[in-house]
């Protein structure tokens, strides 16, 4: 069975049709767990009085990554999928992915191509934005290259590398992708089966200025904490020293000057580093 969990904040105009496309999937042996994460909005009796298959948990506002934590600890599923309260899946979704698990064995995090919606106007990928098969953890160090709402992964990935990190209120995602990939390959199905939307004005991606600062939060850690192959290792120094120095030189111009200070300490520390295997 496949838990889908979608976490929610006050997105009560938009978690219709992200429930609806769950219910029209053409696979059913799956079940949906709902985090509201504190919303002030209709959310929590919209889905009480018109979902009552949906398991419900609602939790002091807290953020993403304790939304989708509650959820994966409340899940009875091998497979864990998510679903952003303001997507929605085309309905073979799950089932091309649980077949592609079936003939493809060795992968325990699948993830698909997406539809890319902003402001009602469909929009092209970057060529930046492009997805990857196997292994792909070089290209993720840039930027986050799979979307939460296309991924489904075993829940044994989960007890390897750990949970959201709740420490992060931005690039959560990128950063658990970094401990993925530098442990798992990677499936992917080169078809449209998500529809991914933005603009909305509480979007935390519209409001947030400094992202990049939480992206060389997430390389500092992953050298802290994750054991590299020396390959690997090798680039995320030289991704991290390149987004530190173009991030310090942002902050000068800015007049930010205790982020520049900080990052002007991770750059010292970094010289320490060897870029060879020792």
């Amino acid at each position: 069975m496949t838990s889908v969990i979608i976490p929610s904040y006050n997105r009560a105009y938009t978690i219709r049709k992200a429930l609806d496309s769950l219910l029209c999937q053409t696979l059913r042996n799956f079940e949906i767990i709902v985090v509201d994460d504190g919303s002030t909005d209709e959310t929590g009796r919209i889905i009480g009085s018109e979902y009552p298959s949906v398991r419900l948990h609602s939790i002091t506002h807290s953020g993403v990554s304790m939304a989708r934590n509650v959820g994966i600890l409340h899940a009875n599923g091998k497979w864990i999928a998510f679903l952003d309260s303001d997507d929605y899946w085309l309905p073979e979704k799950l089932e091309a992915q649980m077949s592609y698990l079936e003939r493809y064995p060795e992968f325990k995090i699948c993830h698909t191509d997406e539809i890319w919606i902003k402001n009602g106007r469909r929009i092209n990928q970057g060529k930046k934005h492009r997805k990857y098969p196997g292994w792909f953890f070089i290209p993720s160090l840039q930027l986050c290259l799979i979307s939460p709402s296309s991924v489904i992964i075993h829940r044994s990935v989960f007890d390897t590398v750990g949970l959201f990190d709740e420490d992060f209120p931005f690039v959560e995602d990128y950063e658990l992708w970094l401990r993925i990939t530098a442990r798992y390959p990677v499936g992917y199905i080169e078809k449209k089966l998500v529809v991914k939307t933005g603009g909305h004005e509480d979007q935390l991606s519209k409001k947030i200025n400094g992202i990049e600062g939480y992206r060389i939060s997430a390389l500092e850690k992953l050298l802290r904490t994750v054991p590299l192959r020396n390959d690997f290792h090798i680039e995320v120094l030289r991704v991290l020293r390149k987004k530190c120095e173009i991030y310090l030189s942002g902050c000068r111009k800015r007049g930010r000057l205790e982020e520049a200070e900080n990052i002007e300490r991770t750059m010292e520390t970094l010289k320490g580093m060897r870029m060879i295997s020792l």
